[in-house]
């Protein structure tokens, strides 16, 4: 799952690393979430939660 996210709006607030059910969420260096496992659910609870909306989950097996 590539999660994407917008530099722009990402306020490094770390909701996402707190709200992820499976823990698999870090900040980098530079402050911005990227996914440390790959045993990610797809649940979007992180791309929800975000209070900027500054994350988007790119889900594999959705057709577009």
């Amino acid at each position: 799952m590539p999660l994407i996210v917008d530099p722009d709006l990402c306020t490094s607030c770390g909701e996402c690393v707190e709200r992820c059910p499976m823990d698999i969420i870090r900040l980098n260096e530079e402050g911005f979430p990227y996914k440390k496992y790959d045993e990610c659910w797809y649940c979007g609870v992180c791309e929800e939660d975000c209070p900027e909306k500054a994350l988007v989950i790119d889900l594999p097996f959705l057709v577009k």
